[in-house]
């Protein structure tokens, strides 16, 4: 199974009205239920998305925000953890920037276009990966938008 499946769980949990939200009201990740809920399904599609980047743990754990190794590993062995309201938001942008390069790119340069030189002036030279992790949520956020741009915003 690729991620895909997470993905669209983590998605539609977000948007689920049975789950107390409507569609058009985002989900507050402020809430201590909304986080719970989120929380497993996230971990999951957080993990294959990784596994299918390659990514080395530390890498993974730094996308997170720098999580601790422990907490880190706890998520990994799929130990039941509730994410705050920061990994969820991560997570989000990351299956997001994941989505969109599948949409444009074969599954095999979607999967490594993360680790690529990039010649793109935002990524001066360096790897995607490189300037995510420096970057942290606002850059995240930047080849969100660069990446749903040249897709067409769909």
């Amino acid at each position: 199974m690729y991620i895909t499946t997470y993905m669209e769980t983590f998605v539609a949990t977000l948007q689920h009205s049975a789950a107390g939200f409507s569609a058009g009201k985002a989900v507050d990740l402020s809430s201590k239920d909304a986080q719970a809920r989120l929380s497993r399904a996230g971990t999951a599609a957080f993990f294959k998305l990784a596994r299918a980047w390659q990514l080395r743990d530390e890498p993974a754990r730094r996308l997170l925000g720098g999580v601790s190794n422990g907490v880190f590993y706890q998520l990994k062995r799929g130990e039941k953890k509730t994410l705050d309201q920061d990994k969820l938001t991560r997570i989000s942008l990351l299956l997001g920037i994941f989505r969109a390069l599948n949409i444009l790119y074969s599954r095999k340069l979607a999967d490594a276009w993360i680790g690529l030189p990039n010649a793109n002036p935002m990524f001066d030279g360096e790897a995607p990966l490189a300037y995510l992790i420096k970057g942290g949520v606002p850059a995240l956020i930047r080849v969100r938008q660069l990446l749903d741009a040249r897709r067409g915003g769909r």
